[in-house]
């Protein structure tokens, strides 16, 4: 039963090896809008911009939510990276997997960084959008190219 298992994690290695990476820059991801929160501050200019009207009370609270809003979105996607790694330590669909949510994870993300509202061009600063897009398109893209492109001699049976 151990080789088995052991086949089955072999055959899907360099996937795995991308979805960890995905899952460390998942919680990259995570981070960066409470950084700004506490550290940098662009996403309160941000709302500062649009409603240069509001009070601090009402920037604090338009601030909160949209940072909020993307670490909840972080958290689904840290679950959708967890996701894929167990499909692919069980040998489960791991192409149907891994392709879905990937795109479920590009279209949550783009719909992210490219919302707008009222007096915002979009919600998210440009930035902060592009970034979070970026960190997970790349470990997602090289995830994807590599259930459906694996090596030839991946696929022969170990004995």
């Amino acid at each position: 039963m151990a080789v088995r298992q052991e086949a089955r994690v072999r055959r899907w290695e360099s996937t795995l090896q991308a979805l960890w990476i995905g899952v460390g820059l998942q919680v990259v991801s995570i981070l960066l809008p409470l950084l700004d929160l506490w550290f940098f501050g662009s996403v309160e200019s941000h709302v500062e911009g649009a409603y240069p009207e509001w009070d601090q009370n009402e920037v604090a609270l338009e601030r909160n939510a949209i940072v909020i809003g993307l670490v909840i979105v972080g958290v689904l996607g840290l679950a959708g990276w967890l996701v894929a790694i167990w499909a692919a330590k069980r040998d489960r669909a791991v192409r149907a997997t891994v392709t879905t949510l990937f795109a479920l994870g590009m279209s949550t993300l783009t719909a992210t960084a490219g919302m707008g509202g009222e007096a915002y061009d979009q919600i998210v600063p440009l930035w902060l959008g592009i970034t979070l897009l970026v960190i997970a398109a790349l470990p997602g893209v090289t995830a994807v190219l590599s259930v459906w492109f694996r090596e030839h001699d991946e696929q022969r049976p170990t004995t």
